[in-house]
């Protein structure tokens, strides 16, 4: 019987990593898990979690101004960059040392070096020493894209270095359409900075319900967010202290900071898979089957190194099942089908399930319910926003196969949706719900007239 140093071995403590990490330990399997920068992974250390801060941070404006309806006087208030990121970063912290404390309670190694694949069971660290591991779990997520062939790169940002800004710029343009992009366009709007978003697609958020993409639009350009789709930039190029920026027609204007937000590539390339002859994709990503495991039997990869869907919460959820495959003698795979999930734009995104477009490519009969309208709260503030609602239904069954919401408090709704639409919840169940009033959830379980075109 060969003998290992570990159980498993891990490269790369982000949220997939980790919660592998975590849940084999305390299965009883002896882990280490390698990590070259932080452990916490771009989630908690330069994505979602400081992100949502900053969003948060972001729409105190609005806040101040809709609070003149309610009676209040607004005082003179002042915005500080600087205290911003100093807090954010302090909370960083934070969550850092808990994730290394729950690997540790867990009875997990953490190496704090750079790990490559030598062999099926053997990895070397970046000071020369090499491991041997049973299993390998490749969990090394993906990194900011911006195109190597664009002439002043050098000159943009992505969103790992928006998060320390030493200031906030006079004007961002922010380049691409997705998750990333028009959530940073409604953070930097909101704290002041006059923001433009180019997006070279017909409209943002591709893949998305197309009904959300343009009352998204909609609603960003009413609070400033200008927005230039069907275009690309072609060049940066330094001026002054800042960017001059020529889009495809030749359209040129300046610009204190240019931000890239075009996408993430998997950080599959460089770690040693060409020495157990696993071919990763064209971008980087490592092919695995339903059980995240690839074509070498004792080499396994979760999270956006797979580059199946690339969002935090599934990171986790395929390390759990991977290690409940391997250790807790239950195999399991991730239904990649059913994701509820939020856009923290302003204003939010929540939805889950088929988008109208979706639901007609596979079904024979689609019913459509949707709303739009002014909430409750803006009826004193008057501020000009409306929220939309939508369900697409299944004609012939009844079934609920997809929710979309804008507006306030539109993730939390989706996450609690992702319960009803799992369970295979009908229309005729929203309606036989009562309705909260009041409050806009209501909406959801009070459309009764299908929507006409």
């Amino acid at each position: 019987m060969t003998a290992f140093d570990y159980d498993l071995f891990i490269i790369g403590a982000g949220s997939g990593g980790v919660r592998a990490a975590r849940v084999a330990g305390k299965l009883g399997a002896k882990v280490a898990i390698a990590e070259e920068y932080r452990v916490g992974g771009t989630c908690v250390i330069r994505g979602c979690t400081p992100k949502k801060l900053l969003v948060y941070a972001s729409r105190f404006a609005e806040e101040f101004e809709d609070a003149v309806g309610f009676g209040w006087t607004s005082a003179k208030v002042s915005f500080d960059w600087s205290t911003l990121i100093e807090n954010k970063d302090k909370e960083i912290d934070r969550l850092n040392k808990a994730y290394i404390k729950g690997l540790d309670n867990a009875g997990a190694e953490l190496i704090l070096e750079r790990a490559t694949i030598v062999d099926a069971n053997t990895v070397q660290l970046a000071s020369g020493r090499k491991i041997t591991a049973k299993y390998i779990l490749v969990a090394t997520g993906a990194t900011p894209f911006v195109p190597q062939h664009l002439p002043g790169r050098e000159l943009a940002i992505t969103s790992n270095e928006a998060f320390h800004l030493e200031r906030l710029p006079r004007r961002m343009v922010i380049v691409g359409g997705g998750y990333i992009a028009v959530e940073f366009a409604g953070i930097f709007n909101g704290l002041g900075v006059e923001t433009v978003l180019i997006y070279r697609g017909e409209q943002i958020l591709r893949g998305f319900d197309d009904d959300l993409r343009n009352h998204l639009a909609a609603e960003m350009e009413k609070k400033g967010v200008e927005i230039r789709t069907k275009t690309d930039v072609v060049r940066l190029d330094r001026s002054g202290d800042g960017v001059r920026v020529t889009l495809e027609d030749g359209t040129a204007f300046g610009a204190g900071q240019v931000m890239f937000a075009t996408g993430r590539i998997p950080n599959g390339m460089e770690i040693g898979l060409e020495n157990v002859g696993i071919i990763h994709t064209p971008h980087g990503a490592v092919p695995v089957n339903e059980y995240s495991q690839t074509e070498v039997p004792s080499i396994y990869a979760v999270g956006d190194v797979t580059n199946r869907v690339n969002l935090t919460p599934v990171a986790i959820r395929e390390g759990q099942a991977f290690a409940d495959t391997v250790f807790g003698g239950k195999p399991t795979m991730v239904n990649h089908g059913l994701i509820p999930t939020a856009v923290f734009s302003q204003p939010e995104i929540g939805t889950v399930g088929l988008t109208e477009e979706k639901a007609r490519a596979i079904h024979k009969s689609i019913d459509i319910y949707k709303t739009t309208f002014r909430p409750m709260k803006h009826t004193l503030s008057g501020r000009d926003e409306r929220m939309l609602m939508k369900l697409v239904v299944d004609g012939e069954t009844d079934r609920v196969l997809g929710c979309h919401i804008a507006g306030e408090g539109a993730g939390e709704m989706a996450q609690l949706l992702g319960i009803a639409l799992t369970c295979g919840a009908t229309k005729a169940q929203f309606d036989a719900t009562l309705a909260i009033h009041p409050t806009a959830a209501e909406e959801l379980v009070t459309l009764r007239k299908k929507w006409t075109a």
